[in-house]
């Protein structure tokens, strides 16, 4: 009762919406950038076997790197800024829609390109009829593996450094030591993830994946 008491007043207030949209609007904008340039590198690496080679150690280290270190060194180099918040957890995501997109290319069958060619399907009628349908279900995937780590990165990024956010609420609640406000921030922010992973992402990785053989 006290925690719902709690979001209520929160609620009421506007600052339990506020944090909300802002924290969202950053996992946003982190995912599109992390989407957007790791497919790019991804399908780069995948096709190129001499910039693969040039890239991959770049790619193990950033997926080794603790998300605390590349944080920190955000801030530190770039400032306590929204830049340095949303490019620190878009670079904790970049490397696996790198890894997932590369492995993708990599699995692309030959057949079916040299068929396109034999028919002269132009370079952008090769990727939208060719190319992006075999992508489609490791684009899905790296779709809900960048997208849960983004979730994650985000409530320490706005804890860390930012004045806002989810994050900033939470953090201000621990140190209070106000479990009731750290969950009246904390529950509405796992149902919204509830539900764009059960209303979007979901059904975008079954649609994309409706072609495959289901298993018996």
């Amino acid at each position: 009762m006290a925690v719902l008491g709690t979001m209520r007043s929160e609620a009421a207030s506007g600052a339990l919406f506020a944090a909300l949209g802002i924290t969202l609007a950053r996992v946003a904008a982190a995912f599109l950038l992390a989407m957007a340039i790791g497919s790019a590198l991804g399908y780069a690496m995948g096709r190129n076997a001499l910039f693969d080679r040039a890239a991959d150690p770049w790619v193990i280290v950033l997926l080794n790197l603790p998300a605390l270190v590349i944080i920190v060194l955000a801030y530190i180099w770039v400032g306590l800024n929204e830049a340095a918040a949303i490019g620190a957890v878009a670079l904790n995501k970049l490397p696996v829609t790198v890894v997932t997109i590369r492995e993708g290319v990599r699995a692309l069958d030959a057949r079916l390109d040299e068929m396109a060619r034999v028919f002269e399907f132009s370079p952008l009628k090769r990727l939208a009829h060719v190319v992006a349908p075999q992508l489609a279900p490791y684009f899905a995937a790296a779709t809900r593996a960048g997208l849960s780590l983004v979730w994650k990165i985000v409530l320490v990024v706005e804890l860390m450094g930012r004045p806002n956010g989810v994050g900033f609420e939470i953090n201000t609640a621990f140190q209070l030591f106000d479990v009731p406000l750290l969950l009246a921030y904390a529950l509405p922010f796992t149902a919204i993830m509830l539900v764009i992973e059960t209303l979007a992402v979901q059904p975008f990785e079954r649609h994309v994946s409706r072609w495959r053989p289901r298993a018996a």
